[in-house]
């Protein structure tokens, strides 16, 4: 359960550095920018709403609960793919830098959810 949730809660962090680094370098005016605190706080709650299925799930061990959990996450690996689209198009190095290491956290994540517990002969990995 604390490698579960260990890893949304890294890539939670890393969706909001994503948005910091997009409000620090708007590239039009209908984009997330420093000049209107009120929509950053707005992201950060969407954001947070959008982490809280998987944080949920990740406290239960059944192994269908696993599996929708990983579905969800599997979105959230299109969604930082994404962000490495977007930071080719910009150009911006740490958009992609964020972009590439949540993708390769969230598949991790993917992995660690469905493979922890496991049974290895007699015992359970957890």
């Amino acid at each position: 359960m604390v490698k579960r949730l260990s890893f949304v809660f890294v890539l939670f962090v890393l969706a909001i550095i994503a948005l910091l680094l997009a409000a620090a370098n708007p590239t039009g005016p209908n984009t997330v920018s420093f000049d209107e605190p009120m929509i950053i706080w707005l992201n950060v709650g969407i954001i947070a709403l959008l982490f809280l299925p998987p944080f949920i799930l990740s406290f239960f061990g059944h192994l269908a609960v696993k599996i929708v959990s990983a579905i969800y996450q599997a979105f959230i690996v299109f969604a930082f793919t994404s962000l490495i689209l977007a930071g080719l198009l910009i150009p911006s190095i740490p958009v992609i830098f964020v972009g590439g290491l949540g993708a390769i956290l969230s598949i991790c994540s993917i992995l660690v959810t469905i493979l922890t517990g496991v049974k290895k002969g007699n015992v359970v990995t957890e």
